[in-house]
């Protein structure tokens, strides 16, 4: 396999796998999960989607990877304790959404990738910011996917015990609601949801429920024995694909493949 490329696009680590070839071709890009693999690296190496005909640019979440503070994980499991929807989650999700388009610029200033329309797939909170470049931006996307995603904040943060929301905070979680956002979902792209059997019974919820809104416009890849992390902790180097991230590779593979093909 082509060895894969390191670099900052716009202030952003990524990790990029090239196309067998090396050469111009269509681009997907990626955030990863909080939990395991919790790096662009580790995401890169757990879904590599080697067998994809396109470059494939791993994107390092907000205070993740490279970009820990203090260069452990110890600041982000504060704030996680201190509050986990206003001074975690939501701000990871909004960087990565702001950060976006530049990064995007300096992506294709930097690798031979074409100017057409992309790929966008997220694990766990990775998903809500590749779904809210579906809804919130005009960034042209041939297929999405999703991989034991947070399509509801509100199911995450239940995660974590009774929240005491207020009026802001109300406001913020139903802006990640996705579920909610299924008909602009629908209207901009074809809808990969992967599901493992054994995920978070909220987050496993909430996907099926995307799945019966979107119709036609999405399929369900359930994965039996799956549960949340895709990696063993600590999820942060590159490791060795496990048998399990093997079965959502594939399923990532096919879905990427058959919609390049109708997209040129």
């Amino acid at each position: 396999m082509v060895s894969p490329i390191t670099g900052t696009a716009a202030g952003v680590p990524f990790t990029a796998l090239p196309p067998a070839d090396g050469g111009p071709a269509p681009l997907i890009v990626t955030w990863h999960m909080l939990d395991a693999p919790r790096s662009d690296a580790a995401f890169a190496s757990a879904l590599p989607m080697n067998d994809v005909p396109a470059w494939r640019v791993h994107l390092g979440m907000p205070m993740c990877g490279a970009r820990m503070v203090g260069g452990s994980m110890d600041a982000g499991l504060e704030l996680l304790r201190k509050d986990p929807l206003m001074a975690a989650l939501y701000p990871i999700v909004r960087q990565a959404v702001e950060e976006f388009p530049a990064a995007l610029e300096s992506i294709r200033a930097q690798l031979p990738v074409d100017d057409g329309p992309i790929g966008v797939l997220g694990g766990s909170l990775g998903a809500a910011v590749a779904l809210r470049i579906l809804v919130g931006t005009d960034v042209p996307v041939f297929a999405g996917a999703v991989v034991n995603g947070a399509i509801r904040l509100r199911s995450v943060i239940a995660l974590f015990g009774d929240y005491p929301y207020d009026a802001e905070s109300e406001e913020v979680v139903d802006s990640l609601d996705f579920v909610a956002e299924a008909d602009a979902i629908a209207g901009r792209a074809p809808l990969l949801v992967v599901s493992g059997e054994l995920d978070h019974p909220g987050l496993r919820a909430d996907a099926l429920q995307l799945v019966d809104a979107l119709g036609d416009r999405s399929e369900l890849l359930s994965i039996p024995g799956l549960a949340h992390p895709l990696a063993d902790e600590p999820g942060i180097e590159p490791a060795p694909q496990l048998p399990l991230a093997r079965e959502v590779d594939a399923g990532l593979t096919a879905w990427f493949r058959r919609h390049l093909a109708g997209a040129r």
